[in-house]
């Protein structure tokens, strides 16, 4: 399935591959294709196996090119858990 820009109908879901029992904040960070980065307020979907997804908005995904997203946790105890950065591809609205 391809991603594209300006697309509002889908969930970031990543694999913390850790168990998130006393976690405080989860964010899915990401750097977009001109460089810039940001934050995206992620849900913990399943505490247990690390699952954390974004549901994104309108206005969200507003570059076509490669954009890098990663985990990041912070515990209450202060320790924080940074994932692997995923590539993916954003394509230009009508490219096919």
């Amino acid at each position: 399935m391809k991603i594209f820009k300006w697309q509002s109908s889908l969930r970031i879901t990543l694999n913390t591959f850790c168990n998130l029992v006393g976690f405080i904040k989860a964010e899915i960070r990401f750097n977009k294709p001109n460089g810039t980065s940001g934050v995206f307020t992620a849900i913990v979907g399943d505490i247990e196996n690390g699952h954390i997804s974004y549901e994104c908005k309108e206005g969200d995904l507003d570059m076509s090119g490669w954009w890098a997203f990663w985990a990041y946790v912070v515990f209450e105890d202060g320790r924080a858990a940074v994932g692997q950065t995923v590539k993916v591809y954003v394509w230009k609205q009508g490219s096919g």
